[in-house]
């Protein structure tokens, strides 16, 4: 039986499924990538092979780390699946893929990207705010790529539409590895527990 400190920093990372305008984006996935596998970690990820997305997986991969890869049948018909993962999953549904690509993580940590990025990011901090989970949840502003977001969010808190405590809940970084490790300290033991316990 494994015990729950082998257990492996699974980390879901959002990001697009297109490289982005600036070189700066495709290093930054490369960088999560190369931590996480280096910690002999696990990427759990929406599966695909294109942009971001392909680049944080193999990047993950060569560096020695497992990876997770959750899509729509939809995506796959279209053959966007990365077929490389440790583990693909095929669902029927966004929501299916959202869901299981949470349960199978201890934090969270948004790339840059689209408005599927944005979704995925602000669905799994409004869940964090609920008290769904209370996995840690990162926000990678890779070539000031978010600047304007996080004014604009910073915004809704002067506007009393959000509150300080809500920014609080999101951890934001420039540079991958320091924020990785952030992330890391703050994942509470019975996230790996969980994991721990469906692989038994």
């Amino acid at each position: 039986m494994t015990s729950p400190q082998s257990q492996p920093f699974s980390i879901c990372v959002y990001c697009g499924s297109r490289p982005g305008a600036r070189p700066e984006f495709a290093g930054a996935a490369q960088a999560v990538g190369q931590w996480i596998g280096r910690q002999g970690g696990q990427l759990v990820y929406g599966g695909g092979r294109t942009g971001l997305m392909g680049l944080v997986a193999e990047a993950t991969r060569e560096a020695g780390g497992r990876v997770v890869g959750v899509i729509p049948k939809a995506l796959v018909d279209k053959e966007l699946a990365n077929p490389l993962c440790d583990e693909l999953h095929v669902v029927d549904t966004m929501h299916e893929r959202k869901a299981l690509m949470a349960q199978r993580s201890d934090a969270f940590l948004a790339l840059p990207g689209g408005i599927g990025t944005y979704e995925e990011l602000f669905e799994i901090w409004t869940w964090r705010q609920l008290g769904y989970h209370d996995k840690p949840v990162g926000i990678l502003n890779a070539a000031g790529y978010y600047d304007a977001m996080l004014e604009f969010l910073r915004h809704s808190v002067r506007e009393a539409f959000m509150g300080d405590w809500q920014m609080d809940l999101v951890r934001t970084g420039t540079e991958p590895a320091q924020l990785l490790e952030a992330l890391r300290a703050e994942v509470p033991r019975h996230s790996q527990d969980d994991r721990l316990a469906e692989n038994i």
